[in-house]
């Protein structure tokens, strides 16, 4: 069971899918997928792990990603978050072409799929923001855009986080069983 919650900065995203995964019985594989680099993120890192529950067991993957999603896919996990992993895959000189980003993207929706245990998954809704002013920041709004979707296509579940509420999403066949056929009256 996959289930992806999305949502912008302070969305409560992240509180929402640490009780999701703790409502299954044992420990929780948390996998955080930042790199620090600096003390002010290093501080954030340190309050946030600090204030886990204890059934949460830390794997602090970063950009491995798809090698920790395998590592136990019968205990259930936590991937906090997408975002997090495009910025460090990219500074980490992973994805250099297209080609191997596109592999990276599936290394991780394959992994994620093998899994047995119930996967949640944070990520951040970049979609909804300003344009970003730079080539990096539209590559990275880009970037977590198709791994969203991706990984939107294998979850059983997606969620819009606002303000710390829920907003489930449907796939459009499930409230429009024709979207991809024509308008009436519109060309074939």
């Amino acid at each position: 069971m996959i289930t992806l919650l999305l949502g912008g900065a302070r969305s409560g995203k992240s509180a929402l899918a640490e009780e999701l995964a703790l409502a299954q019985p044992g420990v929780v594989r948390y996998l955080a997928t930042a790199e620090v680099l600096d003390d002010d993120f290093a501080a954030r890192v340190d309050r946030h792990r600090d204030g886990r529950d204890a059934r949460f067991e830390t794997v602090e993957c970063g950009a491995a990603l798809a090698d920790a999603l395998r590592a136990e896919p019968a205990v259930p996990a936590l991937v906090d978050a997408l975002g997090t992993w495009v910025a460090t895959a990219s500074v980490t000189a992973r994805w250099s072409s297209p080609d191997r980003l596109r592999d990276a993207i599936g290394e991780v929706v394959d992994a994620l799929v093998e899994r047995r245990a119930p996967t949640v998954i944070v990520s951040d809704e970049v979609g909804l923001g300003v344009h970003p002013e730079t080539p990096v920041g539209r590559q990275f709004r880009d970037v977590v855009g198709l791994v969203n979707q991706a990984v939107a296509e294998v979850a059983e579940d997606v969620f819009l986080v606002v303000a710390g509420r829920l907003l489930r999403l449907e796939r459009p066949a499930a409230v429009w069983p024709d979207h991809r056929a024509p308008l009436p009256g519109g060309e074939p």
